[in-house]
């Protein structure tokens, strides 16, 4: 008896356990395939990883807005001298690249549509004009720069001498004014030699006529009066041929006339007639395309970078008087073809004496 109820218990329990078999296997296979069946996160909790490189950049760029703001704080509470010379470079350095973006823009449209400097609009024409001279002048402190350890005294040398060695882009507005002034003092000291020049070529024209009209010109503004267009283009013809023509003339003449177009003057004679004969062909060029645009379309700073270009010193002349001679001069260049000498010699005839440039 003892031995049969020891089986039956043992039965029981294997049937017990078989009988709970199926429902630990299944509790089992639940917590295995439970994480196949849950339902799928929403797709808010995880963003694409072009989303994220999208926030990490702008996080990046917030960041870095705020502590350039705030070094830029420091610089002008505690440095304001250093901050306005910063802050004129950092301008200038913005200026300079949009320019060569821009001169960069005006040469490929002129390779794909197959179109020559002087076709060009007034504006891209002066565009790249100032562009070359400006490239030019960083290119050399590019050169400069290159021996190791050298950057440094650069520098330095940009920061003691700023008008020979930097662009207009990173002048300060008074440096701007002081600057062309200068400039202009120093182009100004070459007209008197020049006028002198003309009174000895006169003695060497042909013609009575001309040769007494040229004297009489010279006398005029010797004696400060301001000549016509009329009394200008009246001697085409002498500056067409011998002496005057852009040919023949001479050394010392040639060099003044450099020093009066801001171009160097410490070169050979041929280079000296090369540089004028160009510089005077891009000012006609140029005459011409303003004329087609009209000088009545010029902004007041383009009118007196215009004048100042051909000789007259507009910082200081009101616009109205700056249109009204850059009006002038236009009147006797698109006269003129081949005098590419008397428009030279006109950067003297006609802004010597005119209103306040007189001092």
């Amino acid at each position: 008896m003892a031995l049969s109820r020891v089986c039956g218990a043992r039965a029981a329990l294997w049937g017990s356990a078989v009988a709970l078999g199926p429902f630990v296997t299944r509790r089992l296979q639940l917590g295995r395939s439970g994480p196949a069946w849950r339902a799928p996160r929403s797709s808010r909790l995880h963003l694409s990883p072009k989303a994220d490189v999208k926030n990490l950049i702008s996080y990046v760029v917030t960041k870095t807005r705020a502590i350039n703001g705030t070094y830029h704080r420091f610089l002008g509470h505690h440095f304001p001298r250093f901050y306005a010379l910063y802050t004129v470079f950092m301008k200038g350095i913005q200026m300079l690249w949009a320019d060569g973006k821009k001169a960069r823009r005006i040469k490929a449209n002129m390779w794909k549509h197959n179109v020559k400097f002087h076709q060009l609009s007034y504006r891209e024409m002066e565009h790249l004009r100032q562009f070359r001279r400006d490239a030019t002048k960083c290119l050399f402190i590019g050169i400069i720069s290159i021996p190791p350890f050298t950057n440094y005294l650069v520098f330095l040398l940009m920061y003691l001498f700023p008008r020979q060695l930097l662009v207009k882009h990173f002048w300060t507005p008074k440096q701007q004014i002081d600057f062309l002034d200068i400039y202009h003092s120093l182009r100004k000291q070459s007209h008197s030699e020049i006028i002198t020049h003309l009174e000895r070529a006169s003695a060497l024209v042909s013609d009575e006529r001309l040769r007494w009209h040229l004297k009489d010109l010279c006398t005029k503004v010797q004696n400060g009066a301001h000549p016509t267009a009329h009394d200008i283009l009246a001697l085409r013809e002498c500056f067409s041929t011998w002496p005057l023509g852009l040919n023949q003339l001479q050394a010392l003449h040639m060099r003044a006339l450099s020093r009066a177009m801001l171009l160097t003057p410490y070169l050979p004679p041929a280079l000296l007639r090369w540089r004028l004969k160009s510089h005077t062909t891009v000012i006609h060029q140029l005459d011409r395309a303003l004329a087609k645009l009209g000088v009545g379309q010029l902004t007041a700073q383009e009118v007196k970078s215009a004048c100042y270009l051909r000789g007259l010193n507009s910082t200081h002349i009101a616009d109205d008087r700056c249109r009204t001679w850059l009006g002038e001069w236009l009147q006797i260049s698109c006269s003129l073809k081949a005098e590419l000498s008397l428009l030279l010699h006109n950067v003297v005839l006609l802004s010597t004496n005119y209103l306040e440039t007189r001092r």
